[in-house]
């Protein structure tokens, strides 16, 4: 295992041609659930592609595309569910994309998802490469492209491209590229609410490398750099509403969100073991319990701090929420340096058995994305 990245010597650039192996797997994993769920949808007489472009956040992003801020939804129990809750970056590039081609927002969001997702998957196999070689690189970038809610990054959602930006902030930070660092967490603050986690990564890195003795203008700059797109959005919202430093916080609020430490989720849980629904439970208990475990392998593995950093404040954020317990899977997705022991593990196996493990999950994933598509789906 590769223990000081920043100062190897030589370090391969993940290259095109490096990275092929990586990008074909994610692309066959994603294919197979396109698959999938086209079959299904003919069976079950739905349309795949309004499943993709046109049913939850996807709608609100289209919305935002097209018409800007502005679009409210009242509940019957008065909360107000606010298009200002998404941020931006998403429906700028869906509304690029629309202008010279003709297509529909819903439409040019599964196309910047298709290449954000590519992207994304380049960047996981970067981080992974430079870390622990290049099978184990590759290895990751699957098991991503794997995970039971690896639909949503075939859809018209800022997951795919959120992680992009991510995977390539931290590779940077990796590689002490200080003003990419910072410019690609800027973009991640733009993108999602947690894109904190990317800029908590530079920072922290930042504050190691300085410790070190590593000290230049180029390390400030990405330090400034980091948070300035996530801020601008949060003060321009908080301006428009009224709510200055708070105002963010207020809409999300509208929609149910908060940041209570995890004890509504925790209710949640517990609601379901006291009830007939004990079996999803218990299931809840074991995908947490999961997660924590393979987090505390990430840490025995010895990620650099950056990674761990990001991992944690993405999981914390995501189990610690207090509203949409639905969506806790899909807000883990971009959470990717918790798959690198499992990458590692399986790069230690035979092709053979490593791809027959790769290619039951690909299916698993294949038909859960299909069922879940047609079911409730990701709120």
């Amino acid at each position: 295992m590769r223990t000081d990245p920043t100062h190897e010597v030589p370090v391969k650039e993940p290259g095109p041609r490096r990275a092929a192996p990586a990008l074909a797997a994610f692309a066959a994993v994603r294919l197979l659930g396109l698959g999938v769920l086209g079959v299904w949808g003919a069976v079950a007489g739905s349309s795949p592609h309004t499943l993709l472009s046109a049913r939850w956040d996807s709608l609100w992003y289209a919305r935002v595309a097209g018409g800007g801020y502005g679009y409210e939804v009242v509940l019957p129990n008065g909360a107000v569910h606010s298009s200002l809750a998404f941020f931006p970056l998403l429906p700028w590039l869906e509304r690029l994309l629309a202008a010279p081609t003709g297509l529909s927002y819903g439409s040019a969001g599964l196309v910047v998802s298709a290449v954000a997702g590519l992207a994304a998957a380049w960047g996981i196999f970067a981080v992974a490469d430079l870390l622990y070689g290049r099978r184990a690189g590759v290895l990751a970038a699957a098991l991503w492209a794997a995970l039971p809610v690896g639909i949503v990054q075939s859809m018209a959602y800022s997951e795919s491209l959120f992680t992009a930006l991510a995977a390539w902030a931290l590779y940077a930070v990796l590689r002490g590229r200080w003003i990419a660092a910072g410019l690609l967490a800027a973009g991640a603050g733009l993108t999602r609410p947690v894109g904190a986690a990317v800029v908590a990564a530079v920072w922290v890195a930042a504050a190691l490398a300085w410790r070190r003795g590593e000290r230049s203008w180029r390390t400030a700059a990405g330090v400034l750099l980091a948070p300035l797109g996530a801020a601008a959005y949060v003060l321009w919202v908080g301006r428009r509403t009224g709510g200055g430093l708070l105002g963010y916080l207020d809409v999300q609020a509208g929609w149910g969100n908060g940041f209570d430490g995890g004890w509504a989720f925790a209710r949640f849980v517990g609601a379901r073991l006291a009830s007939s629904a004990f079996a999803a439970g218990l299931g809840l208990v074991a995908g947490v319990l999961l997660v924590l475990w393979l987090y505390r392998l990430c840490v025995r593995q010895r990620q650099p701090a950056a990674l761990l950093v990001y991992a944690g404040v993405v999981v914390a954020l995501a189990l610690c929420a207090s509203g949409y317990f639905g969506s806790k899977p899909r807000l883990l997705l971009p959470a990717f340096p918790l798959l690198l022991p499992v990458a590692v593990a399986l790069a230690r196996w035979r092709a053979g058995r490593a791809a027959a493990v790769l290619g039951a999950a690909a299916l698993a994933s294949a038909v859960y994305g299909a069922f879940w598509l047609n079911g409730s789906g990701p709120p």
